[in-house]
């Protein structure tokens, strides 16, 4: 069966995103749109509208136009708006790349995509001009100023932002990377309706305010942070705290200095707010709102960093396929079912397939979750073969990701459907452990990954982070207290760190 969203279909502008984004800009005038967090310098509305135009006539002096590429490699810092919006201003696409990419990562990237252009940062200069030389790359732009590269300055042009005609439903605005379901990580063609789209079909459910500081930690290489803080934040007109890198302390002391209103976290960050001893000597008595995505958020979690900061934790779920919201929590829901990714988001249908079978199932029955709306992907760069496997004939896109709805329209997510763990033929979820474990007071951290054995085929392993005294067999029996037998874990190993990518995935 389908499941349809519970709310009417939202207007989407048929409009290119930059315009759409800075549409306030000019009434908001002096008022910071971006504030490096580390240093506190300044980007006003009207500063980043005026920026954001000059260098879109640089780069069309240059002779950079509609449909070409432009790469950005770089930490999260207030320019990394103005360079995206001006590329989108005149019909261009953005390509944005992990900062800690390597040269060859990078290369790959800059190839793939056909970049003509990279921004970076000094520091990274050395990477990106390794990688520019492996590629089609005719110029490398660097913020401030570095031996080898050209200013970004010297593209803030006094000349004319031409006119460019957009076809918003099927020219590209946006090229972000994701391995997909699986493989190799693939260029993922985003439209300006794709990303216009998804800001207005989550407006009546996440009420930023002008009034709202927003936390820019999460990377805006990574469509999260792209598009629900940077692009839909802009949109909104509230301010946002740019952070280069996380790092707890320097977090927790921005958190404070800013007065920081709504923060979009992962889990691991979560985790430090909900156990870190740190968080205690830091005043975030005005957060109001964490929004939690990109990787399943535990129960367990979720109600303990609520209780310790006195907010409200919600949780959301998309792609970089899907622009990326699907599913959230409202704002004002005061009914929110913890550990649940919410309804669907408006102008979208799902529906839960077996895995096996390929049946569609009910409410409560497990499956993989497939989605429906005007925010899925126009599709994977150079690889129809991709795209294909991964958006059916009628248009659902296929997630990847095992989950069920409730009675009540509230989905959830278990795990990664290439991640599960078969137990003699039973499906076990590594994140259902995970976030188990993550309950257990002795506890700060954990993974569970699959392990060959002759006779089950696998079984579950932990690799915990222990943050005080328990033994390995004390856990593996306080866990099988808790779930059916074939979900035991069947062994653990103490490490001191759980590796994880930089929008929050265990690798």
């Amino acid at each position: 069966m389908i499941f349809k969203s519970p709310y009417d279909d939202a207007f989407i502008d048929d409009v290119p995103l930059a315009g759409f984004v800075l549409k306030k800009g000019a009434e908001l005038g002096d008022k910071p749109a971006l504030i490096d967090g580390p240093s506190g310098r300044t980007i006003t509305y009207a500063q980043l509208l005026a920026s954001v135009q000059m260098v879109a006539a640089g780069l069309h002096e240059r002779g950079f136009g509609k449909g070409d590429v432009f790469a950005i490699y770089s930490p999260n810092v207030p320019e990394y708006a103005v360079a995206y919006m001006a590329v989108a201003s005149i019909g261009g696409v953005n390509t944005t790349a992990s900062p800690l990419y390597t040269a060859e990562e990078l290369a790959f990237q800059l190839n793939d995509a056909n970049a003509v252009y990279l921004l970076t940062v000094p520091q990274l200069l050395e990477v990106a001009l390794e990688a520019a030389s492996r590629s089609n790359v005719k110029e490398v732009f660097v913020l401030g100023e570095a031996e080898g590269a050209t200013p970004f300055a010297s593209l803030m042009s006094g000349g004319p932002v031409p006119s460019v005609e957009i076809d918003v439903h099927n020219d590209l605005v946006a090229l972000p990377y994701s391995s997909g379901t699986t493989g190799f990580p693939k260029g993922v063609m985003l439209t300006h309706r794709n990303l216009v789209g998804n800001i207005c079909q989550t407006l009546e459910l996440h009420r930023t305010t002008p009034e709202d500081r927003l936390m820019g930690v999460l990377p805006f290489f990574h469509i999260y942070g792209q598009q629900v803080i940077m692009n839909a934040g802009l949109f909104r007109g509230a301010t946002i705290i740019t952070m280069p890198r996380f790092d707890l302390e320097q977090f927790l002391q921005i958190m404070q200095d800013r007065k920081i209103t709504r923060a979009y976290l992962v889990p691991p960050i979560v985790l430090g707010l909900a156990k870190h001893p740190l968080v205690d000597g830091f005043d975030l008595s005005e957060l109001e709102l964490i929004l939690s995505g990109a990787a399943p958020l535990g129960q367990e979690l979720q109600e303990a960093v609520e209780r310790r900061l006195q907010c409200r934790a919600l949780q959301g779920y998309g792609l970089t396929e899907t622009s990326p919201v699907t599913h959230v929590i409202p704002d004002d829901d005061t009914s929110a079912k913890a550990g649940s990714i919410g309804p669907l988001v408006p102008n979208t249908e799902a529906k839960v397939v077996a895995v096996d079978s390929g049946q569609e199932l009910g409410p409560n029955e497990r499956g993989e979750i497939w989605v429906r709306g005007p925010q899925i992907m126009k599709g994977y760069l150079n690889n129809e073969e991709a795209t294909a496997h991964t958006i059916d004939a009628d248009d659902f896109l296929h997630t990847g990701d095992i989950g069920y709805v409730d009675d009540d329209g509230y989905f959830f997510i278990v795990d990664r459907l290439k991640e599960l763990i078969k137990y003699k033929g039973f499906q076990v979820p590594p994140a259902e452990l995970e976030a188990l474990l993550l309950g257990h007071e002795a506890i700060s951290d954990a993974a569970v990954i699959p392990v060959p054995d002759e006779e089950a085929g696998e079984i579950p392993k932990a690799f915990v982070v222990a943050s005080g005294d328990i033994t390995e067999e004390d856990l593996m029996s306080w866990v099988a207290d808790r779930v059916a037998p074939h979900k035991k874990i069947r062994r653990v190993e103490m490490v001191d760190e759980i590796p994880k990518s930089p929008s929050g995935k265990i690798l």
